[in-house]
């Protein structure tokens, strides 16, 4: 009887990890998801620093994922590497 039982618990076992393993792998197989419409805020995490002053500006939302720098002391802003 202790056979039997630890072999259903190893299959069983088995079984969970197999499904676990499969959702995991699915998931890595959908496409990427499209991009919003133009117009539309998008997400971006981008920071600029002037490089007369140093005062830095962070950007978290923007209409494309590559806007264009803003201006401070009547210069364009220098982009910051994020670490």
């Amino acid at each position: 009887m202790g056979f039997a039982l630890n072999l259903l618990v190893a299959v069983v076992a088995g079984y969970v990890i197999f499904k676990i393993g499969f959702a995991l792998l699915g998931s890595f197989a959908r496409p990427a998801p499209e991009p919003p419409p133009p117009g539309e805020m998008r997400r971006v995490k981008l920071i600029y620093r002037c490089s007369l002053c140093g005062m830095e500006l962070r950007v978290s939302a923007a209409l494309s994922d590559h806007p264009d720098p803003p201006r401070h002391c009547m210069d364009e802003m220098e982009l910051v590497p994020v670490e």
